[in-house]
């Protein structure tokens, strides 16, 4: 029941459908006893300061979370951030501490790196293909980094994104990062999407699936539309694939670090079993079970 002692998290996207943190806290808080929501808000990037500066001035704003567009620009609207949030120059949390700033963190990396270890998928000395350099790419390109990958290939659209992104990794990891003119992923042991590209029904593959690599594990991190047709083509080839949603569910525990919920974190730490069932289509449902 929500009454006026309520406390509210809010996600915000734009566009918002594809989220599935909501479904996620508002499973868990009820069941640890925290009475809080979480509110999905679609906010077109224009608005995104005012909005977050406005939510943080109520005293029962939690926390927030944030998916895209807005993880990059959010980085510049916060009064600090974590060192690995400055790397990336991305947030996906935001906080109001005790002295009234606006803390913010980002948790993409760390869940992505969590989600390929659950499942045994090796990354570490391995080459990566990179689709993408927003905030999600940013996070994972420097989580993989400091998991000692041997070298990652960057493609987005935006070069200039890109190159910014290569520059900062190298600078920080000493993992070397090329910035590839298009998106065939040849050569490369992990393929991954973290571009918006498969949101949309009509949207072209993030890379050509006859480029890829006998025995490449792909990647897609979207929360709609899984499993994508990326990863439907890789699995038709017999590669491993590993789906977003498992990377929602093992950084929502540190999302509710962040926002003091620790009692609904450490219930889902305990067992995530009630988010996974939840998230995973019938299709992925043996992933789940090697999990396990």
């Amino acid at each position: 029941m929500i009454t006026g002692k309520t406390g509210v998290f809010f996600m915000v996207a734009d566009p918002i459908e594809q989220v599935r943190t909501p479904e996620i806290f508002n499973k868990v808080l009820p069941l640890a006893g925290d009475d809080a929501v979480m509110v999905p808000l679609q906010v077109a990037p224009q608005n995104l300061e005012a909005t977050i500066r406005s939510l943080f001035s109520s005293a029962t704003t939690r926390g927030m979370v944030l998916s895209i567009p807005h993880k990059t620009a959010a980085a510049s609207i916060v009064d600090r951030c974590s060192k690995g949030a400055q790397v990336a120059n991305a947030v996906n949390a935001i906080r109001r501490n005790e002295a009234g700033e606006l803390e913010g963190e980002l948790f993409d990396g760390l869940g992505f790196v969590k989600s390929m270890e659950r499942y045994a998928m090796d990354y570490r000395g391995k080459s990566v293909f990179l689709v993408g350099a927003g905030g999600a790419a940013s996070a994972i390109a420097a989580a993989l980094s400091e998991g000692a990958v041997s070298k990652i290939g960057l493609y987005d659209p935006e070069t200039s994104k890109a190159r910014q992104l290569a520059q900062s990794i190298q600078k920080q990891y000493g993992v070397p990062v090329s910035v590839k003119d298009s998106n065939d992923p040849a050569g490369f042991e992990v393929v991954i999407n973290a571009s918006p590209l498969g949101l949309k029904a009509n949207d072209p593959l993030p890379v050509p699936t006859d480029r890829l690599e006998p025995g490449a594990q792909v990647c897609d991190i979207l929360m709609k539309n899984q499993p994508t047709p990326l990863l439907r083509a890789a699995m038709n080839q017999g590669m491993t694939v590993l789906p977003g949603f498992d990377m929602l569910i093992l950084q929502t525990p540190l999302f509710l670090d962040f926002f003091g919920a620790r009692k609904a974190a450490e219930l889902l730490r305990a067992d995530d079993s009630v988010a996974r069932d939840m998230l995973f289509p019938a299709e992925l449902r043996d992933l789940v079970k090697r999990a396990a």
